[in-house]
């Protein structure tokens, strides 16, 4: 989304405004999630017929940032439950409410999904593992995430956000630890909806108090 932006502005500087080889690496301090670039979304076994995805639309998370001592690094995150997007558009048959109701993610009663981290520790140059506490339907269970930093910049005069980083993450869940229970396979069958849950997260997070160069 950023790309016609950056086209047009680029087109408008004057030539020796338009150098951008180095723009700088993130520096530390409260960065929180870009929503036109931030994605979650899950997968579940279905049947053993088929992988199956929804996502959600409101997703927000806060992240003290700190290149220089990642390990003191701290993340909260929120998801909005009510906000399931499942894509299926037949108006006799509400998917979305269905995924989100009291059989499953039981969205009327704890509307809110929470995550809390407690211990970042690296297991790469750009990759750690960030362990947590996740609060889904009135539960809380440890969880930790696989994340991955893609890179970011420390200043760029064409983005509103300032500074940049952007992360993947992924974890798999067991949703039967959260007490959501329904419709999971007896042992040796995969007639229903499988207990382990695969999470997906794509995120830019952006810092507008960044110092500017």
């Amino acid at each position: 989304m950023l790309r016609p932006l950056l086209l047009a502005a680029c087109l408008a500087l004057p030539v020796q405004a338009q150098d951008m080889s180095d723009l700088g690496s993130p520096p530390a301090g409260t960065y929180r999630t870009d929503p036109a670039h931030t994605r979650l979304w899950f997968v579940v076994d279905h049947l053993g017929f088929s992988r199956y995805m929804a996502l959600f639309t409101k997703v927000e998370a806060t992240l003290q940032f700190d290149p220089e001592v990642p390990k003191a690094m701290e993340v909260t995150a929120t998801v909005d439950l009510t906000s399931l997007e499942t894509h299926n558009d037949d108006p006799s048959y509400d998917f979305n409410a269905i995924v989100s109701g009291p059989d499953f993610l039981n969205a009327p009663a704890h509307p809110v999904a929470r995550f809390t981290s407690t211990e970042v520790r690296l297991t790469g140059e750009r990759t750690a593992e960030v362990t947590g506490d996740l609060t889904l339907n009135g539960v809380t269970k440890p969880v930790v995430l696989l994340a991955t930093y893609n890179g970011g910049w420390g200043h760029m005069p064409l983005d509103p956000g300032g500074a940049r980083a952007g992360f993947s993450l992924t974890t798999t869940l067991k949703r039967s630890e959260f007490e959501i229970a329904n419709g999971i396979p007896a042992p040796g069958t995969t007639l229903g909806v499988a207990d382990e849950v695969q999470v997906h997260i794509e995120t830019e997070l952006m810092n507008p108090d960044a110092p500017t160069p």
